[in-house]
């Protein structure tokens, strides 16, 4: 019976996530059919939903978010974008590779993926489409580049594998910078290569090192308050003296008016749009949060976990196949759903797994966050790669060849790094953590 279960329950929502129907409601429509068909009890999902959504944790994702939305509407994008051209704009397809490191380091202040690839790739578009960049190369680029935001902390996709599995936020974040840099270079590599043999690509002028050392000087000038960002939210995270919610507050309070007085890019009367932009995506964030748990308490009642390890085991008992099919696994499920739900599901399904096979939760995580983030970029669903498009402002199809020529150089190899060598995701922790590290 809990195998009929969870096959009606996937097979619901499969059919309704490609309905188009929105993803919390399709969570919603499968608790729905649950309680009516086979007698779960309203009333405890709401009680475990109401006790999960209290946490104090959580309240990182919405002061993330709206630091995100200062950022891509202050012109502090902008600053960084104009700082790491200074060193690879003058090479050949150095605007991608600005398009990659842009975004890792924009997304290590946010924790957004889509509001990453939303604001470098605005920001890129134009000087791309001036300096005769093909589009659709150059949409895949910041499409691959945008789920660094996943990756580089602080990520809130990280904060939920903490929150939903009581790790601690901290090593879950240090779990995937080792991961994220090797992502963002492998990229940057990938892009080059992608971009050498087109002749219509135009470079920009070298300059004469005197004069390179005044550039530098006045854009370093000119981005200070954007680099000190990073190092105000990391610094005090690694260091210990804010956590991951306190850090999201001080970016928030450290945006604003960076945005408004040294980069003047919004007004204060922008802000109340950015705030009600936040309220609109930290409700639906909410709301599917709500739905996920409950279908997870219901999927826990069910023992669809141990089922699940049960019925991998009964294929191999061989840890690099059982690796293997869990990460299959994963890649197909973003695939269907955004990174929200799809961690929130996947992190409490796939933990009895991880547990028998011996694998450390932060290398878990950090096998999650490569995954989840293919997703983002795989089709079906791909919000990524439609959003990438849609700023370039042009066809899926143009963007779909470049795409899986980054899947296969870049995010393949780092998720078998991350997959079957563990110090890639563990060897900062220790480093940091010390002691305090059990891993």
């Amino acid at each position: 019976m809990d195998i009929l279960y969870m096959v009606s329950v996937l097979l619901l929502l499969i059919v309704l996530l490609i309905s188009g129907v929105p993803v919390p409601f399709s969570f919603g429509g499968a608790i729905i059919f649950l309680v009516v068909v086979y007698g779960f009890p309203p009333a405890g999902l709401l009680q475990t939903a109401y006790a999960k959504l209290g946490s104090v944790t959580l309240l990182a994702i919405p002061m993330f978010i709206l630091a995100g939305g200062v950022m891509e509407k202050g012109n502090i994008g902008k600053a960084l974008v104009d700082w790491v051209n200074i060193f690879v704009g003058r090479v050949k397809g150095g605007l991608a590779v600005v398009t990659v490191v842009a975004s890792a380091v924009f997304g290590s202040i946010c924790g957004s993926g889509a509001a990453t690839l939303s604001c470098i790739g605005s920001i890129m578009a134009p000087r791309m489409r001036e300096k005769k960049y093909p589009l659709g190369v150059a949409a895949a680029v910041a499409c691959c580049a945008g789920t660094l935001g996943l990756l580089i902390p602080p990520s809130a996709m990280q904060i939920l594998v903490a929150w939903t599995l009581n790790l601690s936020v901290l090593a879950c974040f240090l779990s995937t910078v080792v991961p994220g840099i090797i992502l963002t270079v492998l990229l940057s590599i990938g892009a080059v290569i992608l971009l050498r043999h087109d002749k219509g690509v135009i470079t920009e002028a070298k300059l004469a090192p005197s004069a390179w050392s005044r550039v530098l000087i006045k854009k370093t000038g000119t981005a200070i308050p954007a680099l000190l960002m990073p190092v105000i939210i990391l610094g005090g995270i690694y260091s210990g003296i804010m956590t991951a919610t306190e850090s999201a507050g001080v970016a928030v309070i450290y945006a604003i008016p960076v945005a408004i007085y040294l980069y003047r890019g919004m007004r204060w009367r922008d802000l109340g749009k950015s705030l009600v932009e936040t309220c609109t995506t930290t409700g639906v964030i909410m709301v599917m949060i709500g739905f996920v748990m409950m279908l997870s308490r219901i999927l826990t009642q069910m023992n669809v976990p141990q089922s699940l390890v049960n019925a991998m085991l009964s294929i191999s008992e061989n840890k690099i196949i059982l690796l293997l099919m869990l990460n299959i696994f994963l890649v197909l499920l973003g695939m269907i759903m955004d990174d929200t739900s799809a961690t929130l599901l996947a992190a409490p399904m796939l933990y009895p797994l991880i547990c028998e096979l011996g694998i450390p939760p932060y290398q878990f995580a950090a096998i999650l966050g490569v995954n989840i983030g293919m997703g983002n970029i795989t089709p079906p669903s791909a919000p990524f790669l439609y959003l990438s498009s849609r700023i370039y402002g042009v066809d899926v199809g143009q963007v779909m060849k470049p795409v899986l020529f980054l899947l296969f150089f870049a995010y393949i190899p780092t998720l078998l790094l991350v997959t079957y060598v563990p110090d890639v995701s563990l060897w900062l922790p220790r480093v940091l953590l010390g002691d305090a590290f059990p891993f």
